[in-house]
């Protein structure tokens, strides 16, 4: 991607230029899955001017049988090429926004939902830019392609000196990212053996929530290439610290293009702005935990020991706080880091509600309370009555989520009602799962 957004035009001239024979045109479901659908190059013209139809009914989350008929309308600037295919089968993506019949865009899209969010933020003067760092796991394959019992390609630890085979992978990364246009920007080893992060460029919250998905995408590719599988599981193996997907945000003013979070005359160079949207992320924390951590498996990283925050706090740099202030002496890095979200979430509405629960602050001018510097992995149990605690397991999450209104109306009724319908379900098929850890504690002894 250039600087500059491809036009249609565009398009169809880099087509022919590069011998595109195939476009893939995606698009995520409710809780995240990328979607595609596949045209021949000679249907590109009638994708870009007139959309393609599709049946919705089939999509989590999207629509009934009685009102599937929907059509995908390309967006130009996300033109790429992929790069993991052969030439002969050339085959380009562009990602899509989801329109219904009418012409109206579809309510259970979640790019649209985002774009909403984002332009609501724009008639307040604002401007939104959104740095994600996702965190996975790199994992051996069987010669059968099987990936159980897990086992990490490495047994690294964080910021170790990487091994060939890995020095490998991360460069085949970049270079597969690069042909989307994102900048990868730094690439370390993680905490837990066999995980890593590999960190691309901030942008504004739309291209960085297509970049996210397009991230994960690229990632598992080159590992597949690899050999390896690819998780963004939040917590596969239950002795190590889980991936997570800090989500760094900051605000300019779109009338100076300066940085609305700074104050360098504020003790913790934070602006009023910056307190209040840091005020609205803690005050509906509860209820936008269930669509930045959206599986049953991410409580089981949201727990004290490793690594992930517990409680509703925030501070300076303070990393077990669940919003922290990096860079804040430095006025044009001013920004604030979202800690509890994993790579398993919807970037779209994740990004939304995030931004939601900010705005809701700047609007009501909620006051941010008194900042958290010492260690809370480390607080004795007497102490954590001090500090609301996020939700410890999915159904509390979903719960917390239908009783915020700010949250449920920012997504809008119908992904909330079929978000919270997706997510019923899957705790309902988990409470009668009958696991390895059950039988092991209980069935000698009972």
């Amino acid at each position: 991607m250039s600087t500059t957004p491809l036009t249609k035009e565009d398009v169809r001239i880099r087509v022919e230029a590069e011998g595109v024979k195939f476009i893939d045109l995606q698009f995520t479901d409710v809780v995240g899955v990328v979607k595609n659908v596949t045209i021949p190059v000679q249907k590109l013209a009638e994708a870009l001017d007139n959309g393609i139809w599709f049946d919705g009914s089939s999509i989590e989350g999207f629509a009934r049988v009685a009102e599937s008929d929907m059509y995908l309308v390309p967006d130009p600037a996300t033109y790429a090429i992929l790069p993991w295919l052969p030439g002969n089968e050339t085959t380009a993506r562009l990602i899509c926004n989801v329109f219904m019949p009418n012409g109206q865009p579809f309510a259970g899209d979640p790019r649209a939902v985002l774009q909403r969010i984002v332009d609501e933020a724009e008639k307040m003067g604002l401007l939104v830019n959104i740095g994600p760092e996702l965190e996975f796991f790199l994992f051996r394959q069987s010669s059968d392609g099987s990936i159980l019992p897990l086992r990490p390609h490495d047994q690294a630890s964080y910021f170790d000196v990487p091994n060939d085979d890995v020095a490998h992978f991360w460069r085949q990364v970049v270079s597969t990212l690069s042909a989307f246009g994102i900048t990868v920007e730094a690439m370390h080893h993680e905490v837990a053996v066999g995980q890593h992060e590999i960190d691309f460029r901030y942008s504004d919250a739309v291209r960085t929530a297509d970049n996210a998905v397009t991230f994960r995408i690229a990632v598992k590719a080159v590992a597949q290439r690899s050999g390896y599988y690819a998780s963004f599981m939040p917590k596969p193996i239950r002795t190590v610290s889980g991936s997570g997907m800090h989500v760094h945000q900051s605000l300019m003013y779109k009338a100076t293009s300066t940085n609305a979070f700074a104050d360098p005359g504020d003790s913790h160079g934070l602006s009023k702005t910056a307190k209040h949207f840091i005020a609205g992320q803690l005050a509906h924390a509860k209820g936008l935990c269930a669509i930045v951590a959206p599986l049953i498996n991410s409580y089981k990283r949201l727990v004290p020991g490793y690594e992930a925050p517990v409680f509703i706090s925030w501070g300076r740099i303070n990393r077990s706080a669940l919003i922290r202030v990096p860079r804040a002496h430095d006025p044009n890095e001013t920004r604030i880091e979202l800690r509890c979200p994993d790579p398993a979430c919807n970037p779209y509405l994740a990004f939304a509600a995030m931004l939601a629960a900010g705005l809701d602050g700047i609007r009501r001018e909620l006051p941010i309370p008194d900042a958290t510097d010492e260690n809370l992995y480390l607080r004795r149990a007497q102490d954590e009555r001090r500090l609301e605690h996020l939700p410890t397991s999915l159904s509390e999450a979903v719960d917390e989520f239908e009783k915020d209104l700010v949250i449920r109306e920012a997504l809008g009724a119908h992904i909330a009602e079929r978000f919270i319908h997706a997510k019923r379900l899957e705790w309902d098929d988990y409470r009668q799962e009958v696991t390895d850890w059950e039988l092991k504690k209980y069935l000698s002894v009972h």
